[in-house]
């Protein structure tokens, strides 16, 4: 959600190199984009735009005529004021004396607004974050680096802040809540400041990382400072083994599909963990006095096929919450308890709070998680990464089913049958081989022009495939904009079948086990009243309209049922002329509340 791209360096094209990440970081989710320049001359100019930033090819003159050395570039997601050029980042005072970008929200913004106009300033905007540029200008000359630590301590909230001013030649940043990463190319004395790693990996892939309450100067160099103490910290550099051809498209025209087709390997480096990780966490479950697993949206859904597995496989019972409900359930949280985090990013605000949260009460916290060197990661007691690479789609599909994995082993080795879990996995993996072809895509995009005008869908499951109804679900209305919804099939007679009329269509997810049956009579009940049913199942039937045939998994089922959906949902994306990379109105890392 947003990003933040900087760069301070030798090169005389500091804004055309920010042009070029903030384009990397349009995965994010942004409305309208903005990039200010220092020059040699000390002059800050400001180009601010709504829309794509990947329809600009260059700068307007005023920007490149001079040299600079100095840029900061940001994609806004709307929180505070409506879509408008004037609302866009950067934001700066009335003299232009300080420009900074915002990730976050300040919380107390309106109060401090208020008094910042009694004092005289003027707003040009309705937003929150030029608050902080007014805050920063109010104690400008003690110089930049104080008077933008004064700033931060009457900041309310969560913020990822970038400044700079006309007469000193330096990027300020500081972080709370909202990620921040410092790149590094020792060799050309170039610095980089990105919310995410794939924004400057063509640079470097050395980074420094930005922790919470904490502030990095770039000027001559990088300083680091806890801003509790105000003392200098020392940081070490680290080698990120993602390469900048991982975190491109190739030969795909959308890395939604890029990332479906890539579950043949990622699958395989999921499987491949330290079992000796994988003992310990499992361990750690079964001498719990009680464990709870959080996530939000698709994380969400896998922690709910979770609670199936180990009910199944370990016969655990295993508590599951959203992120953002979590607090509902702190009460119930001891220094015995077990907590284990799930995230693609890393930086989903509502569950690093429920985190933060947990940790106040001696929670032992285990992060499942695809960024190794995000803040879930780095707060975490034990980080199991799924190893998908990065994931630049919106919609989750790689590292969906790679969380899905980790659980399946956790659950085994629970069970003490670890072996027996990764051989089953292996096989599921080698299957799915199978299934990602190009003709099988075709063969789910003649469905997809079946139903590309529908107005609404339903999908429908039992036990280990009632989540992955759920997700699927998620997947349709985040790329499609169709309206789908998902329910338990034994759910079907109490409210949702009174939806079905004439053509609805409805997907059914059957596996080959000891729900196949009552599954295959809802989905039978649904087509007494019109409904077109689609099967996603091992075998086909003859009350299916269409049948998308998937391998007999056992229990990774769940890893198989949504493969030819997320397919499906792509396919609809591209009839319907949307983005399946970027679904409106949505952004990759939720990192606000």
């Amino acid at each position: 959600m947003c990003g933040i791209f900087a760069y301070f360096g030798p090169k005389d094209n500091a804004g055309e190199l920010v042009l070029e990440g903030l384009k990397k970081l349009e995965y994010r989710g942004y409305d309208s984009w903005g990039i200010v320049c220092k020059n040699e001359d000390g002059e800050t100019i400001i180009e601010k735009h709504v829309g794509k930033i990947s329809d600009a090819n260059e700068l307007r003159p005023e920007l490149t005529e001079k040299p600079s050395h100095i840029a900061i570039g940001h994609s806004r997601w709307a929180t505070h004021g409506g879509v408008t050029e004037a609302n866009a980042h950067p934001h700066t005072t009335e003299n232009m004396d300080v420009t900074i970008v915002h990730n976050g929200i300040l919380e107390n913004y309106l109060e401090l607004r208020k008094e910042l106009q009694e004092k005289g300033h003027k707003f040009t905007s309705e937003t929150d974050t030029e608050v902080f540029a007014h805050l920063i200008e109010e104690n400008i000359d003690k110089g930049l680096e104080e008077a933008f630590k004064l700033a931060l301590e009457k900041a309310e909230g969560r913020y990822a802040l970038l400044a700079i001013t006309k007469d000193e030649n330096k990027i300020v940043a500081a972080r709370r809540g909202s990620p921040l990463i410092v790149g590094i190319n020792k060799e050309n004395k170039e610095y980089f400041i990105a919310s995410d790693i794939p924004a400057f990996l063509k640079h470097t892939n050395n980074v420094m990382y930005l922790d919470d309450e904490q502030m990095v100067v770039l000027n001559d160099g990088v300083k680091f400072f806890d801003l509790k103490t105000d003392q200098p910290i020392e940081k070490r550099i680290v080698e990120i083994e993602w390469d900048e051809q991982s975190a491109e498209k190739g030969n795909f025209e959308y890395f939604m599909l890029k990332e479906i087709t890539e579950q043949k390997e990622t699958l395989a480096r999921a499987i491949n963990q330290d079992d000796d990780l994988i003992r310990e966490v499992a361990q750690a479950i079964n001498g719990a006095f009680g464990t709870y697993i959080i996530g939000c949206g698709t994380a969400g859904k896998v922690g709910m096929v979770g609670t199936y597995l180990f009910s199944h496989i370990a016969k655990k019972h295993i508590n599951f919450m959203f992120g953002s409900e979590f607090g509902s359930f702190l009460p119930f949280m001891t220094d015995k308890s077990l907590m284990i985090a799930i995230s693609q990013s890393g930086e989903t605000a509502d569950t690093l709070e429920a985190i933060e949260e947990a940790k106040k009460k001696g929670v032992k916290i285990v992060s499942i998680v695809n960024v190794e060197s995000s803040t879930m990661a780095r707060i975490s007691d034990i980080v199991i990464p799924i190893k998908a690479g990065p994931e630049k789609a919106v919609a989750s599909t790689k590292a969906t089913t790679s969380q899905i994995a980790i659980l399946e082993l956790l659950a085994y080795a629970c069970a003490g049958k670890l072996d027996e879990g990764k051989k089953l996995l292996v096989e599921t993996a080698s299957q799915i081989n199978d299934m990602l072809n190009p003709r099988y895509e075709q063969y789910i995009r003649k469905l997809a022009e079946k139903i590309k005008d529908v107005e609404s869908m339903y999908i429908i499951g039992k036990d280990l495939n009632y989540p992955m109804a759920l997700e699927a679900a998620i997947k349709l209305q985040e790329v499609s904009y169709i309206h789908a919804e998902g329910f338990a099939g034994g759910e079907l007679k109490h409210g949702p079948i009174a939806l079905i009329s004439e053509g609805t269509p409805c997907i059914a997810l059957i596996a080959n086990d000891h729900t196949k049956q009552e599954t295959l009579s809802n989905a039978i009940e649904v087509k007494a009243r019109g409904g077109y049913i689609i099967g996603v199942s091992p075998q086909n039937n003859e009350n299916f309209d269409f049948w998308i045939k998937v391998p007999d998994a056992g229990m990774a089922s769940p890893i198989i049922s949504i493969i030819p959906i997320q397919i499906l949902a792509y396919q609809l994306a591209i009839l319907r002329e949307n983005n399946p990379d970027m679904p409106r109105n949505l952004a990759k890392s939720v990192t606000v509340k």
